[in-house]
């Protein structure tokens, strides 16, 4: 079978009889997307938990989701993995006791307005608080979909000035919202002007268009994207349910130009959190060339407790990775550590003992190897 044929189109629902020209094209499916409880139903049977959760918090947290999306969704079941991504459910109306506004400290580490300086050599500028679609797991809610906490020209042009008078700053991850919801135009200058300060070695992207809106990475916006190299694109597919045919040419496209793409996945009850899952998920990302880069455990924003999983979750997930498939198609397992800790690595216990210089080593199958490091020297 030809890799191609592993990735089906979308089945468009509804839209079946959108001409071709209006369903590829992004600014149509950004300008249609499903913002009411009305137009939901009219892709779907909305349940009276979905109901419930849409009268009584979209106003705290928008309800968006692109016609492409939704065109995956299972209709008749609120447990699709992509209906549970994009619908509000009860879940979201409850705040348990250890969540937070802003669960990573960003704005604890917010020098100016829009830029996050946590790590020594690198920041997040935050450029938009506009996504394609609003993904229900979102640890940026207070932000994402708040027309207010958009940033002005004035802003944009505060964080490229700070970026530009600390030269430790080597690495720019510009990310919102989603900073493909620009314009080609808008998205070149600040491209143009970070790629112009000597200091900046590299940029990175934190986009999930590729999964929620692919028909927007066009020629001509990669054209663009590949003047400004070495730039770097990380999305976040969560369930091979979202590995369509339109994603695949999205990510080919960015691919053929020279642009990585990493894969990072958040761990969602219900949706992802079992071994099989995640396999197949990192197998059809290989293929589409994008790398498995992180799992997340779910951060600690509210209105999100219904998607978190046990830490054991993820451990049995990295385990059954581990030497049962490619090492490529395993990615790291994360905590971003709630307060602005940054992100621990957590792993799987391989090391069960070192004495002397005698290491005791449990591999994938539960097998145990000895291996000697060698005698200290001068």
């Amino acid at each position: 079978m030809n890799v191609v044929d592993r990735f089906p189109g979308a089945p468009r629902g509804p839209w079946g009889g959108v001409p071709d020209e209006n369903w590829n094209d992004w600014r149509w499916q950004h300008q249609r997307r499903i913002e009411s409880i009305e137009s939901l139903g009219e892709v779907i049977t909305v349940s009276d938990g979905e109901a419930l959760a849409i009268r009584k918090g979209s106003a705290k947290f928008h309800l968006g989701i692109t016609p492409y999306y939704a065109s995956l969704m299972d209709p008749s079941d609120p447990q699709c993995p992509v209906r549970m991504q994009s619908v509000p459910q009860p879940g979201e109306l409850r705040t348990g006791d250890f969540e937070l506004e802003d669960p990573l400290g960003e704005e604890v580490d917010m020098p100016v307005p829009g830029i996050t300086h946590r790590y020594p050599d690198r920041v997040l500028f935050y450029a938009t608080p506009d996504c394609a679609m609003f993904c229900r797991h979102c640890t940026r809610k207070r932000k994402v979909a708040d027309p207010t906490t958009a940033a002005n020209d004035k802003q944009v042009q505060g964080c490229i000035e700070y970026i530009r008078e600390h030269p430790e700053v080597r690495d720019v991850i510009i990310s919102g919202g989603d900073p493909l919801t620009f314009s080609d135009g808008k998205l070149e200058k600040i491209l143009a002007q970070l790629h112009a300060i000597p200091h900046v070695e590299i940029m990175r992207l934190g986009t999930r268009v590729p999964v929620t809106l692919p028909q927007r990475v066009t020629p001509e916006l990669v054209d663009m994207l590949k003047a400004f190299q070495p730039l770097y694109v990380n999305t976040h597919f969560n369930h091979p349910k979202e590995c369509t045919r339109e994603a695949f040419d999205a990510c080919a496209l960015l691919a053929d130009a020279g642009l990585p793409i990493g894969n990072q996945m958040v761990l969602l009850r219900g949706i992802n959190d079992d071994p099989e899952t995640v396999m197949q998920l990192n197998h059809l990302l290989l293929m589409m060339r994008v790398k498995p880069y992180y799992i997340f455990l779910c951060d600690l924003a509210e209105g999100i407790g219904h998607f978190r999983t046990s830490l054991q979750k993820g451990l049995d997930i990295m385990r059954a990775l581990r030497g049962w498939t490619s090492g490529m198609a395993v990615p790291h397992l994360v905590i971003d550590a709630p307060g602005g800790g940054g992100k621990v690595p957590v792993l799987p216990e391989y090391l069960l003992e070192h004495k002397g210089n005698r290491i005791t080593l449990r591999n994938y199958e539960d097998k145990e190897y000895v291996y000697f490091e060698p005698p200290e020297t001068d």
